[in-house]
């Protein structure tokens, strides 16, 4: 199992790496993306797992079980990236499904139900701007009118990237979570919380919500010289307010000296984006994240009200939209309790960070996730990292969880 999982990792981890600032970039039907997928395929044929995908391009290996009658076991993760993220968000998952499927058989272990091993696309959200698009649309959580509308930063349709890529796009609900009875996914830990308690593995209790809203500043362009400073209407600096006002927004909300929000401008867009001109457009997207749906709702409205007023005193406009929301997310508390008894307990814990397990539970699917300890707690860069020790203690753990729910 432990060399197997170390040639797995060696094969992935030269795929859509930067060579400058080594981090990855595989974004949804790219090809780095779809050699990751290329792989994923060899890896189910070298264990004899019967592959389905669906035309939301998500894709499944199964390990038939004895008993097909009885609901199914699925695990797994993604293998996309975000723009220069890190080499362990979702392929993690993946890398450690098929190396603890390879431990049970060492162990010898036939399991009653079909277990499954799941890479979703598009998780990240990189190229199409809603996160857990694969999922969402394999669960009918998303409208497929509204992603056929999608179109990524050079106007490409979701369905046109598809069908460049070689896929026949057939958007909506999918027969591969048809008699799906759990679901588990093992992800690197996105923060600190296992290094503070000195463990390895944890699971998760819920999913903060979160949403992702885009913020149209609009003004008048004119030139950077020749317009005095006090003629000016200028979104740059609305939008450059704005963003302070998020950051102070989010520090506010603390409950017992813990932060409980999180606000971020990642991404912005300017026209006509010249050194010499006042924009007449800047576009941000905002990243909300807090622990309840009250509290997101509080953060996002108390900065968009200090973005309106800011644009009133520029001569300037604000439009806020919504681009995706999604609520708290609290995983079967059944299931992750009979899970976090094997082995002698393990920690559960909540977490900011949105992953395909919290689409599924929505879904009314029971799910359940494991963390493997990030030393740094960096995440969505280069730097994020989880040791090896770590790693194989994390694929023992899910498949001992495996074996318990596929018998």
């Amino acid at each position: 199992m432990i060399d197997g999982f170390e040639q797995m990792w060696a094969a992935l981890a030269p795929v859509g790496r930067s060579a400058s600032s080594g981090g990855y970039f595989r974004q949804p039907f790219g090809s780095a993306e779809r050699e990751c997928h290329a792989w994923f395929l060899e890896q189910c044929a070298a264990r004899g797992l019967r592959v389905e995908q669906d035309g939301n391009a998500n894709t499944v290996g199964w390990w038939d079980g004895s008993d097909p009658s009885l609901p199914r076991v699925l695990t797994g993760s993604h293998l996309d990236s975000v723009l220069d993220g890190g080499a362990y968000d979702g392929p993690l998952g993946v890398v450690s499904a098929f190396a603890a499927i390879d431990l049970l058989r060492e162990r010898c272990v036939v399991p009653s139900r079909t277990v499954g091993v799941a890479a979703f696309a598009e998780e990240e959200g990189s190229r199409f701007s809603i996160a857990c698009l694969g999922s969402q649309l394999a669960a009918g959580a998303l409208d497929p009118e509204r992603a056929r509308a999608l179109t990524d930063r050079d106007g490409v349709r979701l369905e046109d990237a598809m069908l460049a890529a070689g896929l026949e796009p057939e958007l909506g609900p999918s027969p591969l979570l048809r008699d799906v009875g759990c679901y588990l996914e093992l992800h690197v830990e996105q923060g600190r919380d296992l290094v503070h308690r000195e463990v390895p593995v944890g699971l998760a209790s819920a999913i903060w919500p979160h949403g992702r809203y885009r913020f149209d500043f609009t003004g008048e362009a004119n030139h950077a010289g020749a317009t005095a400073m006090a003629d000016r209407h200028d979104p740059m600096l609305t939008y450059a307010m704005t963003a302070l006002a998020a950051n102070k927004q989010a520090r506010l909300l603390t409950d017992g000296g813990s932060d409980t929000g999180r606000a971020t401008f990642g991404r912005i867009e300017v026209s006509p984006n010249a050194t010499n001109a006042v924009p007449d457009r800047v576009t941000g997207w905002l990243d909300a994240r807090c622990e309840s749906d009250a509290t997101l709702a509080q953060l996002v409205a108390a900065v968009e009200k200090q973005g309106q007023e800011r644009a009133t005193r520029d001569g300037t406009a604000l439009t806020v939209t919504a681009e995706s929301v999604a609520p708290a997310v609290h995983f079967d508390a059944t299931l992750t309790a009979r899970l976090a008894a094997l082995g002698g307990g393990r920690p559960v814990i909540p977490t900011a960070a949105g992953h395909d397990a919290g689409v599924l539970a929505t879904a009314g699917i029971p799910s359940a996730m494991l963390f493997v300890r990030n030393p740094t707690g960096v995440s969505h860069s280069p730097a994020e990292h989880a040791g090896i020790d770590d790693c194989l203690t994390g694929v023992e753990v899910l498949a001992d969880a495996l074996a318990e729910l596929a018998r």
